[in-house]
């Protein structure tokens, strides 16, 4: 779907689904239709520590593997996932995360990955020198979509996505549940 007419068929049926508050339905539509973007809901997703939410939406806009801006955000929310399963003690759920979702970025840099399982073994992961300035969940997470939302701005794939036609009013009265 990458006609200029399609675009502007999905722009109207968005800003109608937001109009009359079917804000879920808009999102589906965004990530099936992978046309728009929205930051706003990403990043809501990103605060409240959904990342199973977060990366199916933004599995709609690119894949893992098709670039280094996108393989970035992926390992980001992955991590980031995992830290906060490890600070819960959830240390069952943390080895299926590894496995699961971390194993992938292992080819790139095992030391890290090695680092990453040795952490189950610690009582406060934020004793490792390289997360000791993790602090509380909620300002990890804060400072961790920066970064995200950084390799996201800058990232090709998302060039066109963020843009919504300005639709007039008028366009939108038209149409009637």
């Amino acid at each position: 779907m990458s006609s200029s007419v399609q675009k502007d068929c999905v722009a109207m049926i968005l800003k109608f689904l937001e109009d009359h508050n079917f804000k879920e339905t808009a999102h589906t539509l965004e990530w099936e239709s992978g046309l728009f973007f929205n930051l706003e809901y990403f990043e809501e997703l990103a605060l409240k520590g959904e990342w199973n939410e977060a990366e199916k939406y933004i599995s709609g806009f690119t894949k893992l593997e098709d670039n280094k801006l996108s393989t970035k955000i992926y390992f980001e929310m992955r991590k980031q996932k995992y830290l906060e399963t490890l600070d819960k003690h959830e240390y069952g759920k943390a080895v299926e995360i590894l496995n699961n979702d971390l194993k992938v970025f292992a080819q790139h840099n095992s030391e890290w990955y090695k680092e990453m399982v040795l952490l189950i073994t610690v009582d406060d992961f934020r004793k490792h020198a390289s997360l000791s300035k993790y602090g509380d969940t909620r300002s990890a997470r804060a400072s961790i979509l920066r970064e995200i939302k950084k390799a996201i701005e800058e990232n090709p794939i998302f060039l066109e996505k963020f843009r919504v036609l300005a639709l007039d009013s008028l366009r939108m009265s038209n149409l009637q549940i």
